[in-house]
């Protein structure tokens, strides 16, 4: 029971109490020792507003009046003789015991923490999506929630309890009451959707009611993921009078986070989309599928509408509680021929979907998810981020450039458990971060190495080769239609050299903000030699694009970039390998020159990678 205070409603003129409870029942008095001073032998306590007593029970009652809490008051008579009269009082005390499970007033974060988990009801289980379970597969989705009702039935004849969620949560949630012979119509909506309370009947001798839980909205820059569910004993009071509350417990909820997974993650599947564009490429990456031991998911032209750019349109991620995990498909606002895919071909059983679009429909080549990247886990200055840090390209602070939409930044921010870091992307004509960062697996330091994108590196290989004497080896050699440019040529044109030393200047500005806010050292960092050019302002690829790689375990698929041939191979491609080999990687330079390069892209672009989740639980971290 809640604390009772002396002070209030007692008999004019009463100036003292005394309280003692039967047996089972514990009585004790609160006070203010600054305020009050503590009765001596048979004295009793003085009635103050610094005095509260405090009643509880070992166990739930059996029967009504089973237990008492007794009280007398001292009153100070009215008659001048002063003599002293008192009055006693008696209360039953009921004491049930209410939710089981959780039994938490907050949800706190870290091994330690404490308060159950919600998963998002967003794959789809069965073809009808409303307020009522079509198959028990919802079922399995949900947290249960079990109310527990202690004491003697008769208390219901002039009490009764009512579930009940509060008006901000009523649409982020939806509770099912579990009743009669398991049947899927026994399963009763409750709350949540359009229901603020329900009163919990009490059948005889029914000690526990189970409920269902299933969240309806992820996290988000009005919702911050924690749910609150109470439960309310009500007296009953005379016709046309309002029930009178009694107690009240309540129980936290958080919804589960979308979690992103980062290349150094186990690849289950690759999905990548089908046309007449594509030359030998399909076949080159369905052989390197087929090394890593993966599923390849290929969308059809008539489905993907002529759209190549998977990785632009969708990103991976999953869902987790401790009773279930699934993944969960985020489609981006780009909404171009491939716009559909996600949600008519991806979600289904077990497999989410949830989108963020602006509120006006405005968006730019920044809102594609090839703009979109996670870490491996970091330690930064002694703070621990176990499931890797967000990764978006950005304009430069108070630059008036442009940024990623503010709905979907929203919702990555509030996830929590993957803090993003904002990148400078802008410089770039596209502005993906993916055109020059990845991140590949390592035995060996962190887990892992970034690769950056390195105009500095490329000139420092090509002078290397044009003093070894072959100045003349031509880039693009063997490419139809493509004009060649030796070694000596690059090396000369002040140009080329220009635009290189912007684009160095660039990508230095982020790899310093990288090493902050990663935790990196220069160790961690592997340059890849790369050139690029600026048009109108901003930069593109000059060869294929490196970094902008597919990492499937040990395995790359790297943007085959047609360097100058020295020895019988490509310098570009030997240089490449001397640097991720020794990793224990395995290094595979597929064309994508006409299928995906000309077009501003590259494999990282037209291909995407669902993957295994993450062992650490996203619950024990602390954000």
């Amino acid at each position: 029971m809640p604390p009772h205070s002396t002070f209030r409603s007692v008999p004019s003129g009463a100036t003292s109490f005394d309280a003692r409870g039967t047996a089972g029942v514990r009585v004790y008095v609160v006070y203010n020792p600054n305020a009050v001073k503590k009765p001596a032998g048979a004295s009793r306590w003085t009635l103050n507003s610094q005095v509260e007593v405090i009643v509880s029970m070992d166990i739930p009652s059996s029967t009504v009046n089973d237990s008492k809490v007794r009280g007398s008051l001292g009153r100070v008579d009215s008659r001048r003789g002063g003599r002293r009269s008192s009055d006693s009082l008696s209360r039953s005390v009921f004491v049930p015991d209410p939710f089981v499970l959780p039994l938490q007033t907050k949800w706190t974060w870290g091994p330690d923490g404490q308060g159950a988990v919600l998963l998002v009801n967003c794959d789809r289980d069965s073809p009808v999506a409303n307020a009522d379970l079509f198959c028990f597969q919802d079922l399995e989705d949900m947290s249960l929630m079990i109310l527990r009702i202690q004491g003697p039935s008769a208390i219901f004849a002039d009490y009764k309890l009512v579930l009940h969620v509060s008006v901000s949560d009523v649409d982020k949630v939806r509770v099912f009451h579990a009743s009669g012979d398991g049947s899927l119509a026994q399963y009763e909506h409750v709350l949540g959707s359009d229901k603020l309370s329900y009163v919990v009947d009490r059948p005889s001798g029914q000690e526990e009611d189970t409920f269902y839980v299933e969240g309806l909205a992820f996290p988000d820059a009005d919702f911050s993921g924690l749910v609150s569910f109470s439960v309310t004993l009500l007296e009953v009071s005379e016709k046309n009078a309002p029930d009178t509350p009694v107690f009240t417990d309540t129980v936290v909820f958080r919804v589960a986070p979308w979690i992103m997974t980062p290349n150094t993650l186990q690849p289950l599947e690759v999905f990548v989309c089908s046309s007449s564009f594509h030359g030998n490429f399909l076949e080159a990456l369905r052989a390197l599928v087929r090394k890593a031991n993966c599923k390849l998911t290929v969308c059809p032209e008539a489905e993907n509408q002529r759209d190549r750019w998977i990785q632009d349109e969708i990103e991976f991620g999953y869902v987790e509680a401790p009773h279930k995990t699934f993944p969960v498909v985020f489609d981006s606002p780009r909404d171009r021929g491939l716009k559909d895919f996600a949600f008519r071909r991806i979600l289904g059983p077990d497999f989410g979907y949830v989108t963020r679009v602006p509120p006006h429909g405005h968006v730019s080549g920044l809102d594609s998810f090839g703009n979109l990247d996670v870490s491996p886990p970091v330690t930064v200055q002694g703070k621990t981020y176990p499931l890797g840090r967000i990764l978006i390209g950005s304009s430069l602070p108070r630059s008036g450039g442009r940024r990623m939409t503010k709905a979907v930044r929203d919702f990555l921010y509030a996830q929590k458990v993957q803090p993003p870091v904002e990148l400078y992307s802008d410089w770039l004509t596209v502005g993906h971060v993916d055109e020059f960062l990845s991140f590949v697996p390592a035995p060996d330091r962190k887990g892992f190495r970034l690769l950056m994108a390195s105009p500095d590196a490329c000139y420092k290989l090509f002078e290397e080769k044009q003093r070894e004497g072959h100045g003349n080896a031509a880039q693009f050699a063997g490419l139809e239609n493509v004009q060649t440019i030796t070694i000596d040529e690059m090396l000369a044109d002040k140009s080329l050299k220009s635009d290189s030393e912007y684009v160095q200047s660039c990508i230095d500005w982020n790899r310093h903000a990288l090493k902050e806010e990663l935790g990196l050292t220069e160790q961690d960092i592997i340059d890849i030699p790369q050139l690029f050019v600026l048009n109108s302002s901003r930069a593109d690829a000059f060869f294929p694009d490196m970094v902008n790689m597919i990492v499937l375990g040990k395995h790359l698929g790297i943007p085959k970039p047609f360097g100058p041939i020295v020895d019988g191979w490509c310098c570009l491609e030997e240089n490449v390998r001397s640097l991720l080999e020794p990793l224990g990687l395995t290094c595979t330079f597929i064309n994508d020159f006409f299928s995906y390069h000309t077009l501003l892209g590259e494999i990282h672009c037209g291909t995407n990678v669902r993957r295994k989740p993450f062992s650490f639980k996203w619950w024990n971290m602390i954000p």
